[in-house]
Parts: C-alpha cells; sequence; structure tokens
C-alpha cells in the first residue's frame, strides 16, 4: 500500500509538471522544452506501464490478502492483464472456492453432528477442562433429574444431587460400566475424552438400558415361572390325589391314626407349595390397568386402616402428612392400593422394633413419599433392588418389589427407593402431571 500511494504521489507530480511545461512553452518555445516535456511524457508512460506489470498485481495480492483475513470465502479477485499475476489470479480464486466448499461442508457436518447429538436417545454431557458442564442434550436433562438445559450448564457434576451422577463420579478415565439404580433403572455410562486443539476435553455418555433389560428380564421369569408352575401343580395334584386314596384305605384300618396324621401334613405341605408357586404366576398375570381420575389423598386415607392394624402389630407409628389441595391422579385403584399396601408391608418388616413411619403427599410437584426409620439399605443391596426374586429376608421369595415395580411402570408413574444420609428409608412415586 505504501508503494501504491507513492506511485500515485509520482504520477501526480509528472502530471503536474507536464501541464507547467506545457503551459510555460506555449509562450517560451525552444529545443528544452521539448527535451523535459519528452522526458516527463515518457515518465508517464513509464508509470503506467510500471503499474500495469508492478502495482497492480501486487495491489490484487493484497487485496486476497485481506480477504483471507476477514475470512471471506466468497469474493473474488479480477485479473490484471499480467500473464504470472493472472496465474496466481487463477490460483487464489481456485483455492477460495475449495476453502468456500470446505467451510459449507464443515458447517453442513457440524450441523448434522449438532443434531444427531441434541435428538440422541443417548444420553451426552461435555464437560470444560475445569469440569464445568458446556452442553447437554435433551437425554441428558432428563437422565440427571433436571427441568432445562439451561439448569446445568456451567455447574460441576459434583453440584448435581442425582443418584446417577453419584455414581458417574466414581467412574475412572476412559471407562465404561453399567450402573443400575434404586429406581429400577439401568444406565450403561461412559467416562471418556476428545482432543480439541490440542487439550482433552471430558465428556459422559449415558446409555438407558432399562426398557431392555426389563423385557429381557421378564421374558425370562415368565418362561421360568410357567416352567416351575406347571411342573409343580401337576406333581402336586398327582402327590395329594395319590395320598387322599391312600388315606381313604387306611380309614379301614385299626392304628393308623399316627400315619394318617402324617399323610395330612403331607398334603397340607403340597397345597402351600401350590400357593407358593401360584403367586410367583400371579405377577406374570398383572392386568393391564383401568384407568380413573381419583383424588390422591382418599386413596391414601382408604387404606389407612389396613395399614394402622398391620404396624400396631409391631409398634410403630404411623403419620399421615397430607397436603391440602388433593391433587387428582390417573390410576387403577385396586392395583395401586396393593402397591401401596406392600410398600408398607416392606417399611414395616425393616423396623426391628417400635420406630415411625410417614406418609407425604405433595401437590407441586404431584407426589407420593412413604418414609420409616428402619434398617436401612446398604448400597449393595441398592443395585439389586427390583431385580427377580431378589431378597434381603431370610423367606422372601423376590416377587414385591417385582409386582411394584410392574403395576407402577404400567401407569408411567416414575419411583425410587433408597436410603438418605438422615437414615431416613423413601419410597418416592411421582405422577405424571
Amino acid at each position: 500500500m505504501k508503494l501504491k500511494s507513492f506511485f500515485y504521489v509520482l504520477a501526480l507530480l509528472l502530471g503536474v509538471a507536464w501541464i507547467l511545461m506545457f503551459l510555460v512553452g506555449m509562450k517560451e518555445n525552444g529545443w528544452r522544452f521539448y527535451v523535459v516535456e519528452g522526458l516527463i511524457t515518457f515518465g508517464l508512460i513509464y508509470l503506467v506501464y510500471f503499474y500495469q506489470k508492478i502495482i497492480k498485481p501486487l495491489d490484487a495480492i493484497a487485496n486476497g490478502m485481506d480477504l483471507l483475513r476477514a475470512q471471506d470465502f466468497s469474493s473474488r479477485l479480477s485479473k490484471v492483464g499480467q500473464r504470472d499475476a493472472d496465474r496466481i489470479v487463477e490460483v487464489f480464486n481456485r483455492m477460495m472456492n475449495q476453502l468456500k466448499e470446505e467451510r459449507l461442508r464443515l458447517r453442513e457436518q457440524n450441523h448434522f453432528l449438532d443434531l444427531l447429538i441434541r435428538k440422541s436417545p443417548m444420553g451426552v454431557v461435555i464437560l470444560t477442562l475445569d469440569g464445568n458442564i458446556s452442553m447437554v442434550n435433551e437425554a441428558a436433562v432428563r437422565f440427571l433429574d433436571a427441568r432445562r438445559e439451561e439448569d446445568l450448564y456451567g455447574k460441576l457434576l459434583e453440584e448435581l444431587e442425582s443418584p446417577l451422577v453419584e455414581e458417574i463420579l466414581r467412574l475412572p478415565k476412559d471407562t465404561s460400566e453399567t450402573i443400575r439404580l434404586s429406581d429400577s433403572h439401568i444406565y450403561r455410562c461412559s467416562n471418556l475424552s476428545f482432543i480439541d486443539r490440542g487439550f482433552a476435553h471430558p465428556f459422559i455418555l449415558i446409555e438407558s438400558l432399562t426398557a431392555e433389560v426389563m423385557k429381557a428380564e421378564k421374558r425370562a421369569y415368565e418362561k421360568v415361572i410357567r416352567m416351575i408352575a406347571h411342573e409343580v401343580n401337576n406333581t402336586v395334584a398327582g402327590v395329594t390325589s395319590t395320598l387322599d386314596t391312600v388315606d381313604d384305605a387306611l380309614q379301614m384300618m385299626e392304628d393308623t391314626e399316627d400315619l394318617r396324621e402324617v399323610m395330612k401334613v403331607c398334603v397340607e405341605r403340597s397345597y402351600s407349595m401350590s400357593r407358593f408357586i401360584t403367586n410367583f404366576a400371579d405377577v406374570v398375570k398383572i392386568p393391564e390397568p383401568q384407568l380413573q381420575e381419583v383424588s390422591l389423598n382418599e386413596r391414601i386415607i382408604a387404606c389407612k386402616v389396613f395399614m394402622e392394624n398391620l404396624c400396631s402389630e409391631r409398634n410403630i407409628n404411623l403419620h399421615l402428612e397430607l397436603c391440602e389441595e388433593s391433587p387428582q391422579v390417573r390410576m387403577d385403584t385396586t392395583l395401586f392400593e396393593q402397591v401401596l399396601i406392600n410398600i408398607i408391608k416392606n417399611a414395616v418388616e425393616s423396623i426391628e422394633s417400635s420406630g415411625e413411619i410417614f406418609i407425604f403427599s405433595s401437590s407441586f410437584p404431584v407426589m407420593l413419599e412413604i418414609a420409616d426409620n428402619g434398617r436401612g439399605i446398604s448400597k449393595e443391596v441398592e443395585a439389586k433392588l427390583f431385580t427377580p426374586f431378589f431378597s434381603t429376608k431370610p423367606n422372601g421369595q423376590g416377587i414385591g418389589l417385582i409386582f411394584i415395580r410392574e403395576v407402577l411402570i404400567k401407569h408411567g408413574f416414575t419411583f425410587s427407593l433408597r436410603t438418605y444420609p438422615d437414615g431416613m428409608t423413601r419410597f418416592r412415586i411421582c405422577f405424571p402431571t
């Protein structure tokens, strides 16, 4: 640009000199005038040639540098009429076309990847080098129990109150692990990183396996239960029929009372086994809920008499703390009352001696909570809750929580069961609004 300005100043000075000489030559005509004027004219002609060969190509290159600096890949340079310079212009324009196409391709790819991440069923949480959340998608917001993406931006994972986050924080770097929570949800979580500008940025992947695992579990235990029920019921029917026939024959004989008493015990034991396996079969046959809009508080109060009798037998105090605005919930009252009774029964059995059970309800959000101060649930047991046939009771069948899980899922309710730092074990049921 300095050379171009110098050229313009020099051309201006020569032009002014040529005009002055021309005006002077009008008065004094001599050979010196023609020599000087010829030199000035030659200088002007040379400057035009110099401009075409040097200044104009340099000016075009300078304009190209400005376009690159501004990242304006849509503009192009015009040819300057100089062969070597025009070759540079052609190469530059071709390079700008390639840069424009590459930028467009990268924008399309970035848009596609951004859309893919945002709409992916897999949760994605991208962190800064300091561990703050810089990006989350819709699935991650749902998995982390948040309401909006904005509620998570800028926060550390440690600041989030979520059982899933507690498990994710235990994951070593560059590892994946299947996590089972106390609300029966199962996740495949990965703590990974990607390189950006030479730095390793951490990110978390969360994949929900709940539906697939539950379907597989249900197919497995339904098949096992049906097979066992079929074999046991057929065997019990044959055994009890035979024992009844033998008992009828022994009635005709003397001194057979002791033997008949033993046979009677065997018959009762067979029927008890049949009832035992029927309880398993009932889990498989849970009917579809017949939904109707009912008052949540009224359903709780309706179960109060049964629950009080259950608690009084073990010297347990039952407290109801229900919200003033009784929320309306769509549910199958028969199935839900059975769920409520099962939860209270589990709470009662967790209290070894006298204790307390609290039942809370709320309107915002619509929620039911049953809390007890029993022996609590360890982290090891928490991960196994709601799995088929698992029970901490000596004579437990492991189907109570499965029944609760299946009924609540059929209703579309979310739930959790865990022991909190204050020592209270809480079963929470959240109802959709």
